[in-house]
């Protein structure tokens, strides 16, 4: 009978590989709720600005105005910057956290 545990003999190279990973820092896009601004008009600026489906801006908007504040929309802090200024000039109050 054939032995199928023989001893290789080929020799292998143990190599290191340096794997450099890149740390993302996540930032929250934040909408205020006030009380000068529509239901409609915080959903209708959430679909433009953040390209949120028309149920996805509904909820936030529920969200920002029962819980005061709302992250909704998270990502790069270049991606965010633009997207708060453009909240901004609708005249909703928009930070990014």
């Amino acid at each position: 009978m054939k032995d199928i545990f023989a001893h290789n003999t080929s020799t292998f190279e143990e190599t290191e590989t340096d794997v450099l990973t890149e740390e993302s820092i996540t930032y929250n896009l934040i909408v205020w709720n006030d009380e000068v601004n529509t239901f409609d008009w915080v959903i209708e600026t959430l679909m433009d600005i953040c390209g949120h489906h028309k149920e996805q801006a509904e909820q936030c908007a529920m969200l920002i105005h029962s819980k005061g504040k709302y992250a909704v929309k998270n990502g790069s802090l270049e991606m965010l910057k633009p997207q708060k200024d453009a909240i901004i000039e609708r005249q909703i109050n928009a930070t990014i956290e």
